[in-house]
């Protein structure tokens, strides 16, 4: 008897504009419609990944589609971007649930840029969609990345992507390209035109483009279920858990109740390993996350009304215990926002400083911690090669030998404390430059002294008051600036001390400042500048995060 069920290859389907995107369909029924599970990938439509998570899903009752995007592998047109990626993703889904073989309801599924593109199309309401699931989306412009540059780490990216197929990344020499000045030479250094990378570098504040590509200040006209999935190493983690909060504040409770969140013990490429870098998150950071998403799809496409995977919103792996636990909200229910405030003599340079972190203000009135940015020498962010994995739980002990960094450290604590939640460093500082950037980094000291990166962030003074607005630092003004740090959710053990770092640089994740007002991308020159960060009890400069115990003495 023949198999009821087929897969379809390179089925032809046609855009509003008339171009044709190739797609291949798995578990197409002949006998009986089902819902549909859709995936548009620039990454090809046929790699062992897609062809054993189609088969899964057709296996669980669903037909899976996986598309190559607008220009990619076999879909004609030309590759921009996230240019077409909205209305593509309108007319696929719309076309798909057309199909003999779709009862009419559509989810999207995808990680990374082809979770990204699932935000654009659900902005536009396709009447058909009915679920989706972006796993770590990128967010929007500055959100990720607030310097209003790009990453030097992103032009590797740019180069995978800069042909119809997948380009080899392997030969290039990654490190020789990140140091190169000026910044609009370096997709041309690679040897490869790649006028994306120019585009990004042509919009370093908000206009039209930057809102054009913009998903997350449109993000009250989504109306469906999302499953948000990114690990706390997910160098594109900071749009779940801020996607998650946003959607769970919608005003309609059919659309506010249906958001749900996996946060693990992952990087980009969540769920692969329990291991990252040095660290060994146990047994249960592997989660059998495929049944988990076809048991939350088989809710909201099929309606069944048993075996939900959720008992709560959020399943999220604390790292240090090592365990998942459940909650309704982000940050969580029953935390609440405390301080830790910086605390020195004036020597807080290097982890050899007398950098101190306090449950306490300081005493004192005003104190002054300073360093050298020169961005000839800029502070080294650990991480690989290329844009595939931007950092990790790396050690920071060897890095933080050098005097352009202050640290700030508690005594090893006597009882465990979990931090669960978003991250803020809120500083007051001054600079000699006229623009220059101000770092932060929250890590862990173990008991073998190593310090273990657990989130970060940076904020460029240009835009201290939006990225709407240019501004320019007075060498004479005292600034109080904010830094998001992201996310985390660790449990430091007794005798783990709590550390934070602040410098002015972290590369090559972010293109170093060359401290001066202006456009920087053609320059090949830069300025040193002065770095002062002040703390007491008239400028409390502070760690701010959600913990439900209590703080350190």
């Amino acid at each position: 008897m023949e198999n009821e069920d087929t897969t379809l290859w390179d089925v032809k389907a046609p855009m509003r504009d008339n171009v044709i995107l190739s797609l291949d369909v798995y578990g197409a029924s002949r006998t009986k419609k089902r819902p549909a599970v859709l995936l548009r990938t620039p990454y090809g439509k046929t790699t062992d990944a897609i062809v054993s998570t189609g088969k899964f899903f057709a296996s669980r009752g669903y037909a899976f589609i996986s598309a190559d995007v607008r220009g990619r592998g076999d879909s004609d047109g030309t590759f921009v971007p996230y240019e077409s990626e909205g209305n593509d993703g309108y007319d696929l889904i719309e076309w798909v649930a057309k199909q003999n073989w779709c009862d009419g309801s559509v989810a999207t599924w995808g990680s990374s840029y082809s979770g990204r593109i699932q935000w654009y199309s659900a902005v536009l309401q396709p009447p058909s969609l009915k679920a989706m699931i972006p796993v770590v989306p990128p967010s929007d412009p500055f959100v990720e990345d607030p310097t209003g540059v790009a990453s030097p780490l992103n032009v590797s990216w740019e180069f995978l992507v800069s042909g119809r197929a997948l380009q080899n990344t392997k030969p290039v020499d990654w490190q020789k390209i990140y140091l190169h000045l000026p910044l609009r030479e370096m997709d041309t250094l690679t040897g490869r035109k790649m006028p994306h990378w120019q585009v990004r570098l042509d919009h370093q504040v908000v206009d039209s483009y930057t809102k054009s590509i913009s998903y997350q200040d449109k993000l009250d006209r989504v109306r469906v279920p999302v499953l948000h999935i990114s690990g706390w190493y997910d160098d594109e983690q900071i749009g779940t858990p801020l996607n998650f909060a946003s959607m769970q504040s919608q005003k309609d409770k059919t659309v506010s109740e249906n958001q749900y969140m996996i946060m693990g013990p992952w990087g980009h490429a969540v769920n692969t390993s329990r291991v990252i870098g040095e660290f060994d998150f146990g047994p249960k950071a592997i989660i059998d996350l495929l049944d988990v998403e076809a048991r939350w799809l088989d809710r909201f496409l099929k309606g069944a009304g048993k075996d939900f995977p959720f008992q709560k919103k959020a399943m999220i792996f604390t790292m240090g215990s090592n365990e998942w636990k459940e909650y309704n909200l982000w940050p969580p229910e029953n935390t609440s926002e405390r301080m830790l405030y910086l605390s020195s003599s004036g020597k807080a340079n290097s982890r050899f400083g007398d950098g101190r972190l306090t449950a306490k203000k300081p005493g004192y009135k005003e104190c002054e911690d300073t360093f050298t940015y020169d961005p000839g020498n800029p502070v080294p962010f650990i991480a690989d090669q290329n844009y595939a994995q931007i950092g990790g739980p790396d050690d920071y002990s060897s890095i933080e030998r050098r005097d352009d960094i202050l640290v700030y450290t508690t005594e090893p604590l006597k009882e465990a404390l979990t931090m669960i939640g978003p991250v803020r460093m809120n500083l007051f500082v001054q600079t000699s430059a006229h623009d220059t950037d101000f770092t932060a980094k929250l890590l862990t000291v173990l008991p073998d002294l190593r310090a273990i990166r657990l989130c970060d962030g940076i904020t460029r003074m240009r835009h201290m008051d939006g990225n709407d607005i240019v501004s320019e630092t007075n060498p004479e003004q005292v600034y109080r600036i904010s830094i998001d740090m992201w996310n985390t959710a660790y449990m430091f053990s007794p005798g783990e001390k709590i550390r934070v770092e602040i410098s002015s640089s972290a590369f090559p994740k972010f293109a170093r400042n060359l401290n001066f007002e202006g456009d920087q991308t053609n320059s090949t020159k830069w300025l040193k500048a002065e770095q002062k960060v002040l703390h007491g009890n008239t400028v409390s400069s502070h760690l701010a995060f959600y913990t439900a115990g209590n703080l350190p003495e």
